[in-house]
């Protein structure tokens, strides 16, 4: 992947550097998949800018997107006409083609490489939060404290008092308004009332 100067505003560049036969990839390498497509709609391919490129992609997505085309191909416009037709009418000389290729590419991982797996990948990402002390929202063991207080406020901030001032009631004829409390650790929940 090749990255231009004015990334992210233009798409970057996708190339297998062996070749890959698959609907989607041309001879030479180059991958034919929307999201690496110029911004903007595309009246001839028919393509709209909700499936092109744009500046808010990360790699992480297009890797994805690619992942999912590799698995999935889209046959209606191939770039390897060849490999279309064969996936269409033959499916299983199509794989066939597929694995003597992989076959072959395996020749290229160098001698004792393990091949990491989704599972690495995401057990690492979820250790290093941890040792950096990051807790997700869905992970927080506050959650489970939260109760309706915490959603809807409870009477005393909904008055807009202090903790101290329980009970104390707002005056009467205000309209939906929010209000700032700070709990223990010194973050703020707005209520609305």
């Amino acid at each position: 992947m090749t990255f231009p100067k004015n990334y992210p505003y233009s798409p970057p560049d996708f190339k297998f550097l062996k070749p890959l036969y698959h609907p989607n990839v041309y001879p030479d390498g180059r991958l034919c998949i929307s999201i690496l497509h110029p911004p903007g709609d595309d009246e001839q391919s028919g393509e709209t800018a909700a499936e092109r490129w744009n500046p808010v992609q990360k790699v992480e997505s297009v890797l994805i997107s690619i992942l999912s085309l590799l698995d999935d191909a889209e046959v209606s416009s191939p770039a390897n006409v060849d490999a279309g037709v064969l996936l269409r009418t033959s499916p299983d000389a199509y794989k066939a083609k597929v694995r003597r290729d992989l076959e072959a590419s395996k020749a290229d991982i160098p001698r004792g490489f393990v091949m990491p797996t989704h599972e690495d990948a995401f057990g690492k990402r979820k250790a290093d939060e941890a040792e950096q002390g990051f807790v997700g929202w869905s992970d927080s063991e506050e959650e489970d404290e939260f109760g309706e207080e915490d959603f809807g406020g409870s009477e005393s901030e909904l008055g807009g008092g202090d903790e101290d001032e329980e009970g104390e009631e707002g005056e009467e004829g205000d309209s939906e308004s929010e209000v700032d409390v700070e709990d223990e650790e010194g973050r703020i929940k707005t209520s609305i009332r």
